[in-house]
């Protein structure tokens, strides 16, 4: 890299100014992820339903723990992450292991620049298009357990004869504490008895 000397207030300012018109290089590539960021700099992401991703660009790893409830769901969902990230090369497959949080995974995400490329936004983007691929499995679970909570809070009362209409009574027995089934019983039974007295 050559080294340019400026002499004199006019080459100065000349100097100054060219520098000053460096350009920020445009993004090659966006999309839209829920993240925020932790008082200790960690990146929090929270666009899965089973499972939110937490990059730590302090110790170069990636943190993927329950959303609520471990079940065999956010396990898996871990695993296609890893796996993932792994085939695209951003993350070091041999450094996957359970995290210190109970139900949790970390990785190690590759550090070094390529391409002057950084490293925290390369691994987020690639977290991004992870969620991406992974959006119609969500979205087809929660319009399943939406459907779900609906069928049974509001049931459907149609039949292939019609609707059902709402009584009081239905079906063939009498529900009747005074009388129905055991009253007639037992007017039956104190029939017999008077008769045997007579």
């Amino acid at each position: 890299m050559p080294i340019s000397i400026a002499v004199g207030e006019e080459a100065i300012a000349a100097a100054n100014a060219e520098e000053e018109v460096v350009e920020e290089p445009k993004p090659q590539a966006s999309l839209e992820l829920k993240i925020r960021k932790s008082m200790d700099g960690n990146l929090m992401i929270t666009d899965h339903i089973d499972i939110d991703v937490i990059i730590m660009p302090g110790s170069n790893k990636v943190l993927v723990v329950a959303k609520e409830h471990l079940t065999e769901d956010v396990y898996d969902s871990q695993d296609r992450l890893f796996k993932y990230l792994g085939k695209k090369g951003l993350i070091d497959l041999s450094s996957v292991r359970s995290g210190n949080v109970y139900g949790s995974m970390e990785g190690k995400y590759i550090a070094e620049t390529f391409n002057g490329a950084d490293p925290v936004q390369t691994i987020t983007f690639g977290i991004g298009k992870f969620m991406d691929e992974e959006r119609p499995y969500f979205m087809y679970s929660s319009r399943m357990a939406d459907e779900e909570t609906d069928r049974v809070t509001e049931p459907d009362n149609t039949t292939s004869l019609g609707d059902v209409e709402h009584r009081s009574s239905k079906g063939s027995v009498p529900i009747d504490p005074t009388g129905g089934l055991y009253g007639n019983l037992r007017g039956t039974i104190g029939m017999f008895e008077s008769t045997e007295n007579e």
